[in-house]
């Protein structure tokens, strides 16, 4: 089982969106997906609750919960945890780091989203957590995301699928669904599925590099 965390604190750089649409695309790929909401605005669990498809499966969860239900997790023989977190720095949102296999840091293109990076790479660094950028809500093209880019390139890896603005993930969000399942053959869900066939090889390398360093 691989735990999956998505964070950052800044509130609105899409870490719901982003949890959300990867649990969908892992399904599709015939993963068991458990997402566990940590955050205290409950985006993911609003989104469950509209949703007629009991899965991917989700809970909200506390932070002193945090361990039990990723045991239940196991147990359950769920292929993947994924974890949102609260949008801003509180000790659920290092509790989700220090039990995740992997970080995912979405970040929006703009100046204020990007000066709020620092203190969550410096915890994911300091509790040793591999992690990668994934530009969120960006226009289609610019300079504007080259410069982001660029910027989150010098604290770490940066996925070169980007999530663009598109009114799919809103309505798709609003009825419950994932952008794969909303819209099928849409610009979203291609970009989704792009994006989780990304994740899932920097996932695997990861283990590699991990069993062949332990051995």
């Amino acid at each position: 089982m691989r735990i999956i965390t998505l964070v950052t604190q800044k509130g609105g750089a899409g870490k719901t969106t982003l949890a959300i649409n990867c649990a969908i695309a892992a399904e599709r790929k015939k993963k068991r997906v458990l997402i566990l909401d940590l955050d205290p605005q409950a985006s993911s669990e609003g989104w469950y609750q509209d949703r007629e498809a009991e899965t991917p499966r989700l809970a909200k969860v506390d932070s002193w919960a945090l361990p039990e239900a990723i045991a239940k997790a196991q147990a359950a023989n769920f292929d993947y945890v994924v974890i949102d977190t609260p949008g801003r720095d509180e000790p659920s949102t290092t509790a989700a780091i220090r039990a995740a296999d992997f970080c995912i840091i979405p970040c929006r293109p703009t100046p204020v989203d990007l000066k709020a990076v620092p203190p969550t790479v410096a915890t994911i660094n300091r509790l040793k957590k591999p992690a990668v950028f994934v530009l969120t809500q960006t226009p289609a093209r610019g300079e504007r995301v080259r410069e982001a880019e660029a910027g989150l390139s010098m604290l770490g890896i940066v996925s070169p699928v980007r999530i663009i603005a598109r009114a799919a993930y809103q309505d798709a969000h609003g009825a419950g669904l994932g952008v794969i399942e909303y819209e099928p053959e849409g610009k979203a869900a291609a970009e989704v599925k792009q994006l989780w066939d990304w994740i899932v090889k920097k996932m695997e390398k990861v283990a590699y590099e991990q069993e062949t360093n332990i051995s």
